[in-house]
């Protein structure tokens, strides 16, 4: 199967975005857009791409906070930064946040293209496991179907592995025990039993009993939700 590079771009400009997807789709890219800084930190977290492009000034977090914020949670994925701003110190500021590559606006489309292709390539080259789940020190490999916390590795049955793989992927949003029943069993869920709880404290059990960093949250009432404090 034809690989499909996903990516994220946050740009708060309708028209200077459509222009980009447009073009990016027709070059056989997804492409995903948020309109500011802190649409595009959740749909980072919410969702797996294979590179981040980004605008500077950005609403409500600016682009090299968010590319900051990104380096903290994935040190492999590309970063390619658009802006307006052209001096040295603005793009020092950019390559300090983690940014790996600098296109200054305007630009030419298919350097843009050119340049997308080279950061893709570098990072297959030298990522390693890109099939991975990260949040915080926590790591799942489901390509090995491997749990990590700390670098040490996790036993996990299948269904443990499932649940703790349901929960990364909707990380920071709360999940009802109805959503866990749905989609992690393929069942209605019952009211009468208690087996997501069971579920849920054999992955506490797992994961955070030798640390002070608990990633499972209980929201009352409503579900659980897995994020860092």
């Amino acid at each position: 199967m034809e690989f499909v590079p996903h990516i994220l771009l946050v740009e708060d400009e309708a028209k200077v975005a459509a222009f980009i997807k447009k073009g990016l789709e027709r070059q056989g890219f997804t492409v995903k857009i948020a309109v500011d800084g802190k649409e595009g930190k959740q749909s980072f977290e919410e969702h797996t791409y294979d590179l981040i492009m980004l605008d500077v000034n950005l609403p409500y977090m600016d682009g090299v906070t968010l590319a900051t914020h990104i380096r903290t949670q994935n040190t492999q994925i590309p970063i390619l930064m658009l802006t307006a701003l052209d001096t040295t110190a603005d793009k020092l500021a950019g390559f300090d946040a983690g940014v790996d590559d600098y296109l200054v606006k305007p630009f030419d489309f298919m350097e843009l293209v050119a340049r997308l292709k080279a950061l893709l390539k570098r990072a297959t080259k030298t990522a390693g496991p890109t099939n991975i789940l990260r949040v915080a020190d926590l790591e799942l490999d489901l390509d090995q179907k491997l749990a990590r916390r700390g670098g040490q590795t996790i036993e996990l049955t299948a269904k443990e592995f499932a649940l703790l793989e349901y929960l990364m992927r909707n990380r920071g949003r709360v999940v009802s025990k109805v959503d866990i029943a749905e989609k992690v069993w393929d069942i209605d869920f019952d009211t009468g039993t208690n087996f997501i709880e069971v579920y849920i404290n054999y992955l506490r059990k797992k994961i955070e009993t030798d640390t002070a960093n608990k990633l499972i949250h209980t929201v009352v009432g409503m579900g659980y939700t897995l994020k860092e404090k």
